[in-house]
């Protein structure tokens, strides 16, 4: 059997049969099979309520963030150590909302779609509910029961996950793997240490066998693994990144001498991640090979090393390379104090027609040398027409002589671009106190609120006489972003009279349209942790935006004081949209055009795995919410982003939506959003440029780039999207 995917091509699909909504999220995950006899059959109840309410229920619930409706008995708990139906029916009924019931239902497509659910609510309730769908007759109910687990990252979900890396489906294996990679991907400290250790093993030997399925596969090949083992096998290599044991991955990837026994990608970027220094030579290997990928995540290690040294010199200088490959050669090179990587960095930078991007990489690098020969070139690029090379050249001549940055950046004035100006505060916060202080507070008090953020926080790094007091009136600034980067330096130097002033910024930022200058007034009186100051804490468990409720609870966790946010989650849509057919029988794939001076990118928007965010993608862009909105980030051979109204990455719409994390992976040319944290993505949104395997599970997938990847690829920093366009099958707008 072959497993299935979604938005493969340009063209809107028609959406066939009854829920097409449901039948497709379960085709993204495969094709049913006959399990064998090892699973436990569970109680199944005839629902007395239609398909269409019992699939409502579960988005509905998925969105408000709960297993059940306010004021329903617990139908888990009543379910028992046996797991009795009959009990939980006794006191939920079937035609109540009850993620505990629809997980158990008759159809497998609900039962497949509310084990999703459950992991993307987050509960720790939620544990037992899909530990017991493990057991379910149907594989992909046990495969999303996994990824479940994966989401809600406990410890507690160790045991069951390992058991299921013998199922009797290949694919169960891999998203079981995959679920332990998640959790060890959200654990820290010693627990994290201890987790990996009890898991790693035996992940790698349930897949050692998988260099018979990648050996013979291109190092480029990035389309949906064409059989079960192989998928599950990639699956197990990204697990095995996250729980960093070489031991182990070299198992599944390495020959017995530790040679790579495939040239695939996947191999690459998984020792790249993993590290240390028996994977140098394996990624040396891989480095030197033909595929774009593979070579770019081996480039990473390698170019770091003595021996890999020669090999980015001549990656860096090589124009006819990929320019992937390149920005990892390059960022090889900066190495302190290295003359032969300073040599090749300055004779990139004086060749002509040069992009944006590698400049600014190769600027970055050079740098880092702190090569003095380097200097004049810098301060040429201090008069650039481009700020995006006005902001790296301060940073560049600031790190070379510090003198000469100094005398320079007196005499040239203001910068006319505040990103210049706050590059130039985060600049001055590294120099000699004394002789930076004096600018910084000019900075602070710039005319624009985007520059006092930064240079507030690098004026506490320098210290001022009056800071504490500087701190305290930023509290109550305008600008939230302002308030926010206040309140951190407030929590982490904790000065007489924190607690009230933490307590009324907390209190200031409920008349904001978003919830940041809230949450960074929690966490500063989290960090504070004096009993008034966590009582302030609990109260956040009832705010008004959901973020704000899920910071507090996992604020006061960390200290020992298990909280639940309140539930439900407030949702912006109404009851009846949930079961309205524009949700659950969409007729069209909708497509987003995005246009740049460069051309068109065509997304097609994923209506199946990310409902939600792509309504509000869509609502936005119809309503021009994007249009000349500037690329504020743009890391190469990563992601380029947008979105963000106030461009200095701290924007969006004014309020938050959910995230809808799913197994879908991000492969070049994925668009997913942007986020500060669990639930907190609003417009910012992003698209690769290359496999992305970290991202996995963390961030919300909401559509693929299927026409203008090349487009992507010319975007520079601070291009402007001069407009978006939806194309929904039947208007254009």
């Amino acid at each position: 059997m072959t497993t299935a995917t979604h938005l493969r091509t340009a063209s809107l699909v028609r959406s066939r049969g009854r829920l097409h909504w449901l039948a497709s999220a379960l085709a993204v995950v495969g094709t049913a099979c006959a399990s064998a006899a090892t699973v436990i059959p569970v109680e199944r109840a005839e629902p007395p309520v239609p398909l269409d309410q019992r699939v409502a229920w579960t988005l509905r619930l998925e969105a408000q963030r709960q297993l059940r409706d306010s004021g329903l008995p617990d139908a888990a708990a009543a379910m028992g150590d046996e797991g009795s139906l009959l009990g939980a029916l006794a006191v939920a009924p079937a035609r109540a909302p009850d993620l505990a019931i629809l997980v158990r239902d008759l159809e497998p497509t609900v039962r497949a779609r509310a084990a999703l659910a459950i992991g993307r609510v987050g509960q720790a309730a939620g544990v037992p509910l899909l530990i017991a769908a493990l057991a379910d007759d149907d594989a992909v109910v046990r495969g999303e029961a996994a990824f479940g687990l994966g989401l809600l990252g406990r410890v507690e979900a160790e045991a069951a996950l390992r058991a299921a890396l013998t199922d009797v489906d290949v694919r169960v294996r891999g998203r079981a793997a995959e679920g332990l990679g998640l959790i060890a991907s959200q654990l820290s400290g010693p627990e994290a240490e201890t987790f990996r250790h009890a898991v790693a093993g035996p992940v790698g030997e349930a897949f050692a066998s998988c260099g018979a399925f990648t050996q013979t596969l291109a190092p480029d090949d990035d389309a949906t693994p064409v059989s079960d083992d192989l998928a599950a096998c990639q699956l197990a290599i990204f697990a095995l990144a996250r729980l960093r044991d070489f031991d182990a991955l070299a198992r599944v990837v390495l020959t017995p001498e530790g040679r790579p026994l495939s040239a695939w990608w996947p191999v690459a970027y998984a020792l790249q991640r993993v590290g240390g220094p028996r994977a140098l030579a394996p990624l040396a290997e891989l480095a030197r090979g033909s595929g774009v990928y593979a070579a770019a995540f081996a480039m990473r290690s390698v170019a770091a090393t003595a021996d890999g040294l020669p090999i980015a010199q001549r990656f860096a200088l090589d124009d006819s390379a990929d320019p992937r490959v390149r920005v990892s050669a390059i960022r090889g090179l900066g190495r302190r104090g290295s003359v032969q990587s300073a040599d090749t960095l300055m004779t990139l930078l004086q060749r002509r027609g040069l992009s944006a991007t590698l400049t600014l990489e190769a600027m970055a690098a050079l740098a880092v040398t702190e090569d003095s020969r380097a200097l004049d070139m810098m301060l040429d690029r201090l008069t650039d027409s481009r700020p995006q090379i006005r902001a790296a050249a301060v940073a560049g001549v600031a790190r070379i002589d510090p003198d000469s940055f100094l005398l320079v950046v007196s005499s040239l004035g203001p910068d006319p671009d505040f990103r210049v100006r706050a590059a130039l505060a985060t600049t001055l916060g590294t120099l000699e106190p004394d002789r930076v202080r004096s600018g910084l507070i000019d900075l602070t008090d710039d005319q624009d609120q985007r520059v006092r953020g930064p240079a507030l926080e690098a004026l506490a790094r320098v210290g001022a006489p009056d800071l504490v007091a500087r701190l305290f009136a930023a509290l109550d600034a305008p600008d939230f972003w302002v308030r926010a980067t206040a309140a951190r330096i407030v929590g982490t130097r904790k000065p007489s009279g924190a607690v009230p002033a933490l307590t009324d910024a907390y209190e200031r930022g409920k008349s904001d349209a978003v919830s940041d200058g809230r949450i960074a007034a929690l966490e500063a009186l989290a960090e504070v942790g004096t009993d008034d100051a966590l009582q302030v804490v609990r109260s956040g468990l009832a705010d008004r935006d959901w973020p704000v409720r899920l910071r507090a609870a996992a604020l006061l966790g960390a200290v020992g004081d298990v909280a639940e946010p309140e539930r439900p989650a407030p949702v912006r849509q109404s009851a009846s949209f949930f079961e309205s057919a524009a949700l659950l029988h969409p007729e069209f794939s909708p497509v987003a055009l995005v246009e740049t001076r460069h051309g068109t990118i065509e997304i097609a928007l994923n209506v199946v795995d990310a409902p939600l965010t792509t309504f509000n993608f869509v609502e936005l862009a119809r309503a021009g919410f994007f249009n000349g909105l500037r690329v504020h980030v743009l890391t190469p051979n990563f992601i380029v982003q947008t979105g963000d109204p106030r461009g200095d990455g701290e924007g969006g719409p004014g309020y938050s939506i959910s995230d809808e994390l799913s197994a879908l992976p991000y492969r070049r040319g994925t668009v997913g959003m942007a986020t500060d944290g669990p639930d907190r993505a609003g417009s910012q949104f992003f698209i690769t440029h290359s496999p992305q395997p970290h991202l996995n599970g963390r961030y919300t997938v909401f559509g693929q780039v299927v026409k203008g990847l090349d487009v992507v690829d010319q975007l520079s920093l601070y291009d402007v999207i001069d407009r978006i366009r939806i194309w929904d099958g039947v208007v254009l707008k």
